[in-house]
Parts: C-alpha cells; sequence; structure tokens
C-alpha cells in the first residue's frame, strides 16, 4: 500500500467538522488538600491481599497528620448515587477493592480554597489499588454505575456521633444531573 498524505480538518466532511473534538488525556487539575494514595497489592493463584494501611498509635503510615478514629464500610445498591455530604470537622479517606469501581465527584465548596470551587470526577478502584484522601469543606459523592452492588471502605478521623453527626447534604443534582452519568464516547 502507498503511504497517503495524513488527512486535516479540511479533509472531514463539512457537516460533521463542527462536531468533531479531541479528548483530553492530560493530568486534571486537582483540588487543594485532595490525594490519592498507591497501596501496595499482593497476588498469589488463590487471590490476592492489599494492606489498607499501617498504623502507629492512630496514625496512618504515608499521612501522619490523619489519626483514624473509625473504620466504615458502605454497600452502595447498582445505580445508587450518595451525594453530596460534606463534613466540618472530618476528613474522609476511601477505598473501593479494584474489582469494584464507583464513579466519585468532589466539589471544594470552601469559601478560602485556592481552588474553590472546582470540581473532580474519576473512577475510584476500576482495577486500581489506592486510598482517596478528601478533606473536610470538600463535598464529595460517589455513584454506583455498575450492575453490582460496591462496597465503599472508609477511614475518618472523627467518630460517628448520630445525636450530633458532622454531617451536611447538598443536593445530589446541585451541578447537574449530567455529573453523575457515564459520559458516552
Amino acid at each position: 500500500m502507498a503511504e497517503q498524505a495524513p488527512l486535516s480538518e479540511r479533509d472531514i466532511s463539512e457537516s460533521v467538522r463542527a462536531s468533531v473534538s479531541r479528548q483530553d488525556y492530560g493530568a486534571k487539575p486537582r483540588i487543594e488538600g485532595v490525594q490519592l494514595l498507591p497501596l501496595h497489592t499482593f497476588v498469589e493463584d488463590g487471590g490476592s491481599f492489599t494492606e489498607l494501611g499501617r498504623l502507629a498509635a492512630g496514625a496512618l503510615d504515608g499521612l501522619a497528620e490523619f489519626e483514624v478514629r473509625q473504620v466504615n464500610c458502605s454497600l452502595m445498591a447498582a445505580g445508587a448515587i450518595k451525594a453530596w455530604h460534606l463534613h466540618f470537622n472530618q476528613e474522609d479517606l476511601w477505598f473501593v477493592p479494584p474489582s469494584q469501581t464507583l464513579v466519585v465527584g468532589l466539589w471544594d465548596v470552601r469559601e478560602n480554597s485556592p481552588t474553590a470551587g472546582a470540581t473532580m470526577r474519576f473512577a475510584l478502584g476500576r482495577g486500581r489499588s489506592q486510598l482517596l484522601l478528601i478533606p473536610r469543606g470538600v463535598a464529595h459523592g460517589a455513584a454506583n454505575v455498575g450492575a453490582t452492588e460496591t462496597f465503599l471502605i472508609y477511614f475518618v478521623n472523627q467518630q460517628f456521633d448520630a445525636h450530633d453527626p458532622d454531617e451536611r447534604r447538598l443536593p445530589y443534582d446541585a451541578l447537574g444531573t449530567e455529573f453523575w452519568e457515564i459520559q458516552p464516547g
């Protein structure tokens, strides 16, 4: 086959030219204080073992300022959206097993943050073992876009008080319902 010259936008049909776009594979903007921490997973013939964290006097190795006060597990039904949650005193550290997936949304609603108003949206789990640190004042939520239940295991630096919970809510659709939908493409 003879070598052909590359195409340009002018070589694309005018009827679709305005709809052609380029996907961005670059690093996405981060919200101040949000961290994704890789975890160690050991795979063997019969399965795998993942270290969720090593503790010394309640402090998590690699996050010395985060003192674990409680560990929780949430089961999200297929199609469920749990958003938006907001804490004034608590930080969350989320883990989704690598065999499962949640679409995570973060929204910096802190008035004086250098990233105020910024949002992040990404898949947690999805073949990766990592922890997600969510600072206080960053609204957060998750959508289970899969067909089966998904576990969200999370550490917090405050113990839950059912009589005075440090949990505020915003409407799940505060950024539009499309925020939680799978993006075709």
